[in-house]
This record gives C-alpha cells, sequence and structure tokens, in this order.
C-alpha cells in the first residue's frame, strides 16, 4: 500500500514538473533609446501569431521592468507600446527547451511609421489592434470615385451592410456611427455611411462603446454599444462637399435630395432637405415620441410611473417607410457642432422638420376563435394620413475641471396631424352566416408640443474609482385633438336577417397635459481594487391630465350635447422615490455585476366628471445580475438576468371608456394584481482577425409569474367585453435563438461565406367566452418560427455580390380550434450584385423572394419576386456626374402582406404600396476638402 501511495505521489510530481515545464515566463525592460529614461507603464501584450488574439498583458513597473508568466508552449507575437514612441515587434517561439525568454533591455524610439509585423496586412488590407478596438486603415482599400462610406464598410473584413444600410461588424449589430467621436445628425448611423464621402476617411475604428455613467465613472454597468468611429484625415476636415440627386420616373414617382456639408476644423455644417413619393421619408430622423405610442389610454412604465398618451407615432419619426400606401414627403435639416477652448467645451444641435402624406388601402381577415365556433371579418378600409414636424435639440457638455463634467440637453418638437378614415366591414359565423357588419368614418386633426430639458452631472473624488454623478430632468407634453366618428353597426340573426343596430355620430375632443420631473444621484464606492459598490437614489414627479369630451348632436350639424358615458376628465398625481444597490466586481477578463433597484409609487387619479378618486401605493423590484467574460478582446460570453415588477396599466384597473369600435369595448379589474418579469440572456462572440472568421450565438428566455391576460366575451351578435385577469395556474414564457458563423474562403476568390439562424416562439394564454359556452375556457397559444439562412458576399474593386437565403417555419396553434390553427414552411431570399464596365458604366441589380404558404387558416398562398436594376453612366474625370436609369419592381409583382397572430385571434393583412415605375435621375457630387483630389 504504501508502495502505491509513494508510486501515486512520485506520478503526480513528475506529472506537475512536466506541465509546469511547459508553462513559460516573458521578461524584459522597456527604455528610451536616446535619453535611456526607464518608460514606467509601457503596455505589454502577448498575442497569438494564429489570429493576433490577445493571450496576456501588462504594464510596466515603475523602473521599467515586466513580467508576464503561465504561457503555454506555442507562436506568439511581442507587442510593446508606448505613447509617442514606435511600437517594438518581435515573433518568437515557446517550446520545451527554453523556460525563461528574457529579452533584456527593450529599446524603443520616438514615434515612426508602425513596422510590418504589427499592422496585419495582406494583398489591399491593413489592420490593426490596440485592446478592444479594431483599427482599419482607410487608405489600404480600393473606392472608386464618390464612393460613400457605405461602400468602405462593405470592403472591411468582419464588416457586412444589408440592402437597408444596417450594419453588423463581427456578429454584432451596430446601433452607432461617430463622426471624429461625436454624432452626427442626432446618431443617425445611414446619414453619416450614405452620404460621408469615403476619399476623406482616414481610419474606421470599431469598439464597444460604454454607457455615459460608465464612462464618467470607470465602473462597468455591462451596458455596451457596437459602435463604428470615422475618423477624417486631417487635410479633409475643411472645406465643404455635397451632392444633387433628381429624378422623375413614369406614373409621376419623383425624387429629390440636396446635401451641404461645411467642415472647418472641429467645427461641423450640415443641411439637407428631400422630397419625393418612391419611399424615402427622409434621411432618417431616429426620435421617437418620448410618450410612446398608441391610443388614448394611460400608461405606466417599469419604475410604476404612469402617463397619459394619445394618438401615435408616424413614419417620420423612423426614417422608414413601412410599406403600407404610397407614401408624399418633403423633409429637411441642419446640424452644427463645434469643440472649443482646448477641446474643454462642445456644443451639438440639429434642427428637422418634415412633411409625410400616406393613402392607403387595406383589405384585412381576421379569424377570432371561440369555444364553440369561429367569427370570420373582412375589413376594407381607406385612409389618408398627413403629418407636419419640426424639432430642434441641442447637447453642450463642458469639462469643468480635470474631476467634473456638465452635460445639458435641451430638445423641443411641435407637430400637426390630420387623418381620416372609412371603413366597411362584415362579421360572419363559422357556418358563413351574416353575424354583423360596420360602417365606420373617422376624422381627427392634431397638434402636439413636446418639451425637454436635462442636465448630467459628475464628479471625480480623490480615491481612485470613487465617484458620483447627479441627473435632473423635466419633461413637458401637451397634446390638443379633434375630430368627428360616425358608426353604423347592424346585427343579423342565423337567417342572415337584420334583428337590430346601433349608431354613433359624435364630435369629439382629447387634450392631454404631461408634466414630469426626474432627479437621480448616484455613488461609486471602490472597495478594493476588484470591487465597486454603486448606489442610487431618485425622486420623480408626474402631473398629468386628460380630458377628453364625445358630443352629440341636438340638431343636425350641431355637436353640443355631452356624452357622459364616454366622456371623462383625469387628474392624475404621482410620486416615486428609488433606491438601489449594485456590486460590480472586475478583473482583465473577468466582470460580473448584481444587484437590485426597488420603487416606491404613490398614484392618485381623480375623474372630475363623476368626482371619482382612484388612490393606489405599490412596489415594484428590479432584480439584475451579469456575468462577462473576456477569452481576449474578439472573443467573449455574456450572461444577464433582470426581473421586474409590471403593476397593471391603468384602464385595466379602471377603463378609460371609448367607443372607437362598438363591437369591442373594455371593462376595468379593480382587483388585479402585479405581475413579475423574469428575463434572462446569453451571448457569445468570437473574431478572429487573419482568418476572417466570425461566430456569435445569442439567445434569451423569459416567463411571467402572475402574468396579466385578456378575458374576453363575446355574445350571439358578436360584440366582445374585455377586461384583464391574473393567470395563476400557467406561465406565459418566451425565447428567441441567434446565431451566426462566417468565414473568408479564399479558395472562392476571397468570398464571404456565412450560416445563420433565427429561431424563436412563445406560449401565451387567455380567457374566451362565447354566448353559447357554458363556462369560461383558457386558451392557449404556442407560436414557433425558424429561419436558417445561407449568406453570401463577394466585394471586388469592380464587382460586388450579396446573396442571403434560406426557408422558415411559423406556426401559430391555438388550443381553441386547433383545426384553424396557421403553420407552415416558407422561402425567402435576397441578392444585389454589381458591376463597372468600361466607359464609366455601371450596372447594379437586387431581387427580393418571399413564399408564405396556404393554412388551415388560410385556404391561399402568397407568393412574390421582386427584381429592381439600374444602368448608372459617369460623366468627367472625377466621376461627379452621373445618370442613371432604374426600374423599380420590374415584374410588378410588389403587393402589401403580412400574416400574424395574436391571442385567439389570426389576421392576415393586404394593403396598397409601391410598385412598378421606371425612372431617370441625375446626380452630381461635388467636393472641395483641403484642395484635395479624390481617390481612385
Amino acid at each position: 500500500m504504501k508502495r502505491l501511495l509513494l508510486s501515486l505521489c512520485l506520478f503526480i510530481f513528475i506529472s506537475t514538473y512536466s506541465k509546469a515545464q511547459h508553462l513559460h515566463t516573458i521578461k524584459g525592460r522597456t527604455i528610451d533609446t536616446a535619453s535611456t529614461t526607464l518608460l514606467s507603464g509601457t503596455s505589454i501584450a502577448i498575442l497569438n501569431a494564429k489570429d493576433s488574439t490577445l493571450v496576456k498583458f501588462t504594464r510596466a513597473a515603475e523602473n521599467g521592468s515586466f513580467e508576464l508568466t503561465g504561457i503555454k508552449n506555442g507562436k506568439f507575437i511581442l507587442l510593446v507600446s508606448y505613447p509617442r514612441y514606435a511600437d517594438f515587434v518581435d515573433h518568437f517561439t515557446l517550446d520545451s527547451t527554453t523556460q525563461v525568454k528574457d529579452y533584456g533591455k527593450i529599446n524603443l524610439t520616438g514615434m515612426a511609421k508602425i513596422l510590418a509585423d504589427v499592422i496585419i496586412k495582406g494583398e489591399k488590407a491593413a489592420i490593426k489592434i490596440k485592446g478592444d478596438t479594431t483599427e482599419f486603415n482607410a487608405s489600404n482599400y480600393q473606392i472608386q470615385p464618390n464612393d460613400k462610406v457605405e461602400d468602405l464598410l462593405k470592403k472591411l473584413p468582419g464588416i457586412q451592410v444589408d440592402k437597408d444600410g444596417k450594419i453588423t461588424a463581427q456578429g454584432k449589430t451596430v446601433p452607432k456611427v461617430l463622426v471624429d467621436g461625436e454624432e452626427f445628425f442626432g446618431d443617425d448611423p445611414t446619414l453619416v455611411t450614405k452620404n460621408l464621402r469615403a476619399d476623406m476617411v482616414d481610419k474606421v475604428q470599431l469598439y464597444e462603446k460604454s454607457s455615459d455613467q460608465a464612462a464618467f465613472t470607470g465602473v462597468d454597468d455591462g451596458q455596451k454599444t457596437q459602435t463604428i468611429n470615422i475618423k477624417l484625415k486631417e487635410d479633409k476636415k475643411s472645406g465643404y462637399f455635397g451632392k444633387v440627386d433628381a429624378g422623375y420616373g413614369t406614373r409621376d414617382f419623383y425624387k429629390g435630395q440636396v446635401l451641404f456639408n461645411r467642415f472647418k476644423a472641429k467645427q461641423k455644417f450640415s443641411v439637407y432637405g428631400t422630397a419625393g413619393n418612391n419611399g424615402t421619408t427622409g434621411l432618417s430622423w431616429q426620435d421617437n415620441n418620448k410618450l410612446g405610442t398608441g391610443n388614448d389610454n394611460m400608461q405606466m412604465g417599469d419604475d410604476g410611473s404612469v402617463w397619459f398618451s394619445y394618438g401615435g407615432g408616424d413614419e417620420l419619426e423612423s426614417g422608414n417607410y413601412y410599406g403600407e400606401g404610397v407614401p408624399r414627403a418633403i423633409t429637411g435639416g441642419a446640424h452644427y457642432d463645434n469643440k472649443w477652448n482646448s477641446d474643454k467645451e462642445t456644443i451639438n444641435t440639429n434642427y428637422k422638420l418634415g412633411a409625410l402624406g400616406i393613402k392607403t388601402t387595406k383589405n384585412t381577415i381576421s379569424q377570432n376563435n371561440l369555444p364553440d365556433g369561429i367569427i370570420n371579418t373582412t375589413t376594407d378600409e381607406n385612409s389618408d394620413r398627413n403629418v407636419f414636424r419640426q424639432k430642434l435639440d441641442a447637447i453642450y457638455t463642458i469639462k469643468l475641471d480635470t474631476t467634473s463634467n456638465l452635460k445639458l440637453s435641451v430638445d423641443g418638437m411641435l407637430k400637426n396631424s390630420d387623418n381620416t378614415s372609412s371603413s366597411n366591414s362584415e362579421g360572419l359565423r363559422g357556418n358563413n352566416t351574416m353575424l354583423n357588419s360596420n360602417n365606420q368614418k373617422n376624422s381627427n386633426d392634431g397638434k402636439e408640443q413636446n418639451f425637454n430639458i436635462s442636465a448630467f452631472y459628475t464628479k471625480k473624488l480623490k480615491k481612485p474609482g470613487r465617484n458620483f454623478s447627479v441627473s435632473i430632468s423635466q419633461m413637458i407634453n401637451q397634446i390638443n385633438s379633434k375630430g368627428f366618428l360616425y358608426s353604423d353597426v347592424q346585427y343579423f340573426n342565423e337567417a342572415g336577417v337584420k334583428n337590430g343596430g346601433q349608431v354613433t355620430d359624435q364630435f369629439k375632443t382629447n387634450n392631454t397635459h404631461n408634466s414630469v420631473l426626474n432627479t437621480n444621484v448616484t455613488y461609486n464606492e471602490p472597495l478594493s481594487k476588484s470591487l465597486a459598490l454603486v448606489l442610487n437614489y431618485g425622486f420623480s414627479l408626474n402631473d398629468s391630465r386628460s380630458d377628453r369630451k364625445s358630443f352629440n348632436q341636438s340638431a343636425p350639424g350641431n355637436y353640443d350635447v355631452l356624452d357622459k358615458e364616454f366622456s371623462n376628465d383625469f387628474k392624475a398625481t404621482q410620486y416615486i422615490n428609488q433606491a438601489g444597490a449594485i456590486l460590480n466586481y472586475k478583473k482583465p477578463k473577468t466582470t460580473v455585476s448584481f444587484g437590485s433597484k426597488v420603487s416606491a409609487v404613490n398614484f392618485d387619479q381623480l375623474e372630475q366628471l363623476s368626482a371619482q378618486r382612484y388612490q393606489r401605493s405599490f412596489v415594484n423590484w428590479l432584480p439584475q445580475a451579469s456575468y462577462l467574460y473576456k477569452f481576449s478582446a474578439q472573443k467573449s460570453l455574456r450572461i444577464s438576468y433582470n426581473g421586474n415588477t409590471d403593476q397593471p396599466t391603468v384602464n385595466q384597473l379602471q377603463p378609460v371608456k371609448v367607443n372607437d369600435n362598438p363591437l369591442y369595448q373594455t371593462l376595468g379589474n379593480p382587483d388585479l394584481a402585479p405581475s413579475f418579469n423574469n428575463r434572462f440572456s446569453a451571448s457569445y462572440n468570437s473574431y478572429k482577425v487573419l482568418s476572417q472568421r466570425s461566430i456569435y450565438i445569442s439567445g434569451n428566455f423569459s416567463f411571467v409569474n402572475k402574468a396579466i391576460v385578456s378575458n374576453t366575451e363575446t355574445d350571439t351578435s358578436g360584440k366582445t367585453i374585455a377586461k384583464s385577469v391574473n393567470l395563476s395556474d400557467k406561465t406565459p414564457f418566451n425565447y428567441n435563438i441567434y446565431s451566426s458563423i462566417g468565414k473568408k474562403l479564399k479558395f472562392l476568390f476571397d468570398t464571404e461565406v456565412g450560416l445563420s439562424l433565427n429561431a424563436g416562439g412563445n406560449t401565451s394564454y387567455n380567457y374566451v367566452k362565447s354566448q353559447f359556452g357554458k363556462e369560461v375556457e383558457l386558451n392557449q397559444v404556442i407560436s414557433t418560427r425558424f429561419s436558417p439562412s445561407l449568406n453570401i458576399s463577394r466585394y471586388k474593386d469592380k464587382s460586388e455580390i450579396s446573396l442571403s437565403f434560406g426557408p422558415s417555419y411559423n406556426a401559430q396553434v391555438a388550443s381553441l380550434q386547433k383545426d384553424r390553427s396557421n403553420k407552415g414552411w416558407g422561402l425567402q431570399g435576397w441578392g444585389s450584385m454589381s458591376f463597372n464596365l468600361p466607359k464609366k458604366i455601371k450596372l447594379q441589380a437586387d431581387g427580393e423572394y418571399s413564399y408564405t404558404p396556404k393554412s388551415q387558416a388560410f385556404d391561399t398562398s402568397f407568393e412574390q419576386v421582386i427584381i429592381n436594376a439600374s444602368v448608372t453612366k459617369s460623366f468627367f474625370k472625377k466621376e461627379d456626374l452621373k445618370f442613371t436609369i432604374r426600374g423599380n419592381d420590374l415584374f410588378n409583382q410588389n403587393r402589401g402582406f403580412r400574416r400574424y397572430a395574436y391571442s385567439n385571434m389570426i389576421t392576415q393583412t393586404n394593403y396598397n404600396n409601391i410598385s412598378r415605375y421606371f425612372m431617370f435621375s441625375l446626380v452630381w457630387d461635388f467636393n472641395k476638402m483641403g484642395g484635395g483630389t479624390p481617390q481612385k
């Protein structure tokens, strides 16, 4: 036995010793070549020679010495960097023959051209990695005359730009594009990428931008945004550039755009204007209404905040045309930003205006699944929506001293809207007999004013990592609208004979006012080098009023009789106290954060017409936890959890009665309890620069305890009464999975090939009862979606090809009427190509294919192919004048189509949109930046 133990110990010792022999130490000392000064704080990095991923990192001590231990066998690169000194680079190999590699004195010289081993060079590539930042040298990529930043990004390894201008970098979506570190036109990515000239770019930097709070405090809060920063060439920061684009086509389609940019050192001034009816509604607004969207109701936020909202968003808020109807748009804007006082003070301001009109014709088919049958409703609708909006915003920042900063933000918005619509609907029983009909007309004129002002102050204290911040903001919103509602509802018995009806003819007014004051104080205390405590306290005060009146006629055309049943005048005041504590643990590779916030809300509402008072006090919990592990600068794993209490909305508790749809009305439920939402998410990202291989996997899962669901009861006439109830014995859940893998294949002429998978689903519940049902039944809806795709792209000097296609599976199955579910396999694909021919001619084409199968709920399938193509001829040496002939939807197949399911409803909508036309356009690009000549 003793021999066995001795043998075992000897074996362990030999194994441990042998293993230790394969762990190596790298050491040395950094010195200034000229002055022999010891360089403390020098950055020392060990990179894998294969893919340049980071293996070890440290900084030199005060005497310039450094030591890195625990390095395995392999081939590596030593990178030594110090500000204003040339980088020192050395390739080396570690094997069993060498345990310690001592560089001795490493002499660094003044700034010079970086060595070829530091910049990873290909035939037409130049990449440099510093910490978490990947930097591309734009001069090493071939561009064509008058190319834009978007064209340059397509050529950078690991970056993709889709047909809509959406950018994906190293497997992650890029929502933020900066110019010299500053926002440009309100941080609108497409404005930068589609209009800034590629020949002005010096460097393209890719990194994950921390939140403002984390950037000031140094405490990682887990909020990261994949960001691209466009660094301009010094000689391109003075001068002007822009373009004029005008086009006219068949069927009276037209477009026009004027863009002018004036740069002078640190000042940037830009103006633009657009007009058209071809689907372009602007350069993108990126300014959502801060009160949300939806119908006239009261809403409640995650922290318990409550507000009144009215009306809805419009395409001007996102800058996108969503496909319904034919738009007529005129937009414009101006931008100015500047730095002065040694960059201690900056200002960034934007003014935008826009007018948008959309005429839409829609046909909607809906299937209402009931315990003892179905109701099929067909609705034809015509609408004409018009909006005019102006918005002004400004951000001023100042560095008060080396430890404190102040950021002031202000914005205001004015919006006028004019909307009219008319619709005819017919409801049929399951045996196709007439159940009801509704002939309805609506009109509404509205005005909205919105004003916001905020201040954010940060202060760093003497102890490193100890700091605090104070924020205060005030929001004021005022909405006034008026309009008419006419509705003629008819009811029919099973024999198809009319047996009743209801006519509504009213004039309506709505006046809503919100005033919200928010304050917050955050304090950061470093408990150790790795552990920090973040404390915060905030107070909010919200005063709101919603005065909605409905008037009937006393005589034809004289609407002066108040309808109290559908009129209300709510005043609401709420006080919110919120406090939280978050622990943050951070090591070079690991970041862990966990804690919770809690908010106490006191809510007092008075309905002044009926003198009914509604008071409620509640507590909201918001726990959170996150874990981040960075294997290297380009490979990381993130796991997080967030929970929050969802309080019932005010109209779920006490309904704001409306009769906009007489066939669907709501009732309140004062016994509603809050629900609790649990959300888990995880993501893995890996990117290798040299092989240009990317892997990205993300997923999330959420479930709700005591979920608030709808409880509907439909009578024999098809009229539905709905209220909200808590779900006690079931748990709704939702999941999503996205993954992608991509690689550039040299043997396929440097073609990038990738596979992606987008999948998800949810299980939801609602209670349903019909007039003939004996009891309320619980309806379970299981939704599933699955869509893999193959992605292929190849970008060369004179040609570009990009393809993406794959099948898709969608299913919505309700436990009520399972035999009428909506599920099946579809197919979709997208592709684009362009070729530069002799005589300065360029051919471009793009296409999209989609197929949606028929199902048990819908007996028709949907299939369409949309092909667009253009021919462009450039003139003059700089190719700054272009003539284009473009054909849109050559096969004339573009038809609006959408299917979706919710609760016990399955809906299909067809709508008018832009179809085939041909357009002739002329584009003039002008440029005088620093007297330079555009690259070719």
